[in-house]
């Protein structure tokens, strides 16, 4: 008994130090799930090993979680497309938009950046890189 009590700490041990390291604060992913499948199968007593029923519906959670990523991944994809799409439609466009100082400036868009860094679209107007968001009127 004592073998599996520290056996299960060290699983413990390793989903909190992968869980840690591989997904940081957003929770655990699919490559923590592997390494968890992957030290419940190393650490499992030999005399009582795991059934195999137990193991296929761990492979077949392991699956979903795969497919899940890649459903995420490809919804960010379309909403980066979205967004880029958007943004361009407002070029030759006129607008207004609020400047710093809290005066409404108004003026046509000549050109839309979308930097990879950044999750918003740079609309220049006047020769100045207004954030969209800042938009607060748009018409032909």
């Amino acid at each position: 008994m004592t073998l599996k009590v520290s056996a299960d700490a060290s699983i413990l041990a390793a989903a909190q130090s992968s869980a840690t390291t591989t997904a940081g604060t957003t929770g655990m992913d699919k490559d923590t799930f592997l390494k968890l499948l992957v030290a419940q199968m190393k650490y499992q007593d030999p005399q009582s090993p795991t059934d195999s029923s137990a193991f296929i519906t761990q492979t077949a959670a392991y699956s979903q979680v795969e497919a899940l990523q890649a459903l995420s991944d490809q919804n960010a994809s379309m909403l980066a497309m979205q967004r880029a799409t958007t943004a361009g439609a407002l070029v030759g466009k006129s607008v207004s938009y609020l400047a710093t100082d809290g005066t409404t400036v108004k003026g046509t868009v000549s050109s839309v950046t979308i930097a990879t860094d950044s999750t918003e679209a740079q609309a220049t107007v006047g020769g100045t890189s207004i954030p969209v968001s800042r938009l607060t009127a748009i018409s032909a």
